[in-house]
């Protein structure tokens, strides 16, 4: 049976699908050739990550196939409900790539109390001719530790990065709609471990008592932060976006970063994906990275692996 990884796949997932008598093509089809590929190769298992989108009429045009595959979180570029009432699975990797988003959020958080985003901009320009200079503009950082971190969207990526937060000595708050407690359990080097309940509070709450916000929530009718939140907010507030493009108003905020409400944003997604707006791209209080959320070698090998793991089951084991 055909398996075809159009944004790619991981070596051991490849490695453990042919292991279960899978052939894996990787070869990158185009979005409008998809459908015709899969029927010519007659492939029974389509994986994407967040280019290919598979929607309705992909679905119908292909009758022989049996999965749809995403590696990681997000479905929002599969036609879900559609698929499975066509009697096709559709299964992702939800707990695979959270260490590497959380990561990049502090990557982000990291970046901004610093001014790294500016700096390795200025320095190459500037660093020989004006080092005291930018030694001056890059005086003010600020520590993490000790500061209130709101996490809005408590799940799995949430929780990832209220583990990394407690680690750092940040007071954790968290706002979810269908998580009302969790707790977060710290792993040590050596085996020791600390247990932290955390209780969810309103997003009102989050908003207006956080020093820095990070969103863990999935892709939005409409704005989770618009101008109204914005104007909650503390003073000189970092915010991180690291879920998905469109949950913040991006015009809102530039206005907050230019009026200097918000100290910094951390951005690797965006509104207008793959086209970022060049209002953002050329901020100078934006921190930037595009969309390697789930980027790192170590979720890529859990994705591919556990994607082989869950086809091999239903095709397979039944």
């Amino acid at each position: 049976m055909k398996v075809l990884a159009n944004d790619g796949i991981s070596k051991s997932g490849i490695k453990a699908l042919e292991k279960g008598g899978f052939e894996v093509i990787t070869t990158k089809v185009a979005q409008e050739q998809v459908a015709n590929y899969i029927n010519t190769n007659d492939v029974k298992v389509i994986l994407v990550r967040s280019a290919t989108k598979v929607r309705k009429d992909i679905i119908d045009a292909c009758p022989g196939l049996k999965i749809i595959g995403r590696g990681g979180v997000g479905m929002d570029n599969i036609d879900v409900a559609y698929a499975r009432e066509k009697g096709l699975h559709v299964i992702n990797t939800p707990a695979s790539s959270s260490e590497s988003v959380a990561e990049l959020v502090f990557a982000h958080l990291f970046t901004g109390v610093r001014f790294l985003h500016d700096a390795n901009r200025n320095m190459p320009l500037e660093g020989d001719t004006n080092f005291d200079g930018l030694k001056k503009a890059y005086a003010n950082g600020i520590e993490l530790r000790g500061k209130t971190l709101g996490i809005i969207g408590f799940g799995r990526i949430g929780q990832a990065a209220a583990k990394m937060a407690l680690g750092l000595g940040m007071k954790v708050i968290a706002a979810d709609k269908y998580v009302n407690e969790a707790v977060i359990r710290v792993d040590f080097y050596n085996g020791q471990f600390i247990n932290v309940e955390i209780v969810t509070e309103s997003l009102e709450d989050v908003i207006k008592h956080s020093d820095f916000i990070t969103l863990h929530v999935p892709a939005q009718d409409g704005y989770v932060i618009d101008k109204e939140e914005f104007q909650l907010m503390k003073e000189n507030v970092g915010i991180v976006n690291c879920a998905r493009g469109g949950v913040i108003n991006e015009v809102a905020l530039i206005e907050a970063l230019d009026e200097g409400k918000v100290l910094f944003a951390g951005l690797d997604v965006f509104e207008n994906e793959p086209n970022p707006e060049i209002q953002i791209l050329m901020h100078p209080k934006i921190s930037l990275t595009p969309h390697i959320g789930a980027a790192t070698e170590e979720a890529q090998d859990r994705i591919g692996t556990e994607l082989a793991e869950q086809i091999i089951s239903l095709l397979k084991n039944n």
